[in-house]
């Protein structure tokens, strides 16, 4: 596996880029969505259906925060009624790379982890 260089900013020292992918994929709604427009835009609403079990509120904190981090692209159209689409930003679908790698992760390891987990209550 290759390791990479964090250069000048030492093991995630406050300005560490790898301190943001930590606190990016902390954020398990931020990966859910991100994974949800992988194959394009959706309006808010055929997100938090599909999603589920995620709340108006935080569909949209998170939405927002995606888009000031220049991970989603929030198109509006001049329609009656508005109508409001996100997509994913090229920085975006580069964190998809992590996110599937993430899932093939999860999909080889998760019954051991879940089983060991379980002897342990």
């Amino acid at each position: 596996m290759e390791q990479v260089d964090l250069g000048p900013y030492g093991d995630f020292e406050a300005d560490c880029p790898a301190r943001l992918a930590v606190d990016l994929f902390s954020n398990s709604w931020l990966m859910v969505i991100a994974y949800t427009l992988r194959d394009g835009a959706m309006r808010p609403g055929e997100l938090k259906t599909t999603i589920g079990h995620i709340s108006q509120k935080m569909l949209t904190q998170t939405l927002r925060r995606m888009e000031n981090m220049a991970l989603v692209e929030r198109r509006r159209y001049a329609e009656a009624p508005p109508r409001v689409e996100y997509s994913l930003t090229d920085a975006g679908r580069d964190l998809l790379v992590p996110i599937f790698a993430l899932g093939a992760w999860a999909d080889e390891h998760g019954d051991t982890v879940r089983t060991a987990m379980l002897g342990e209550i």
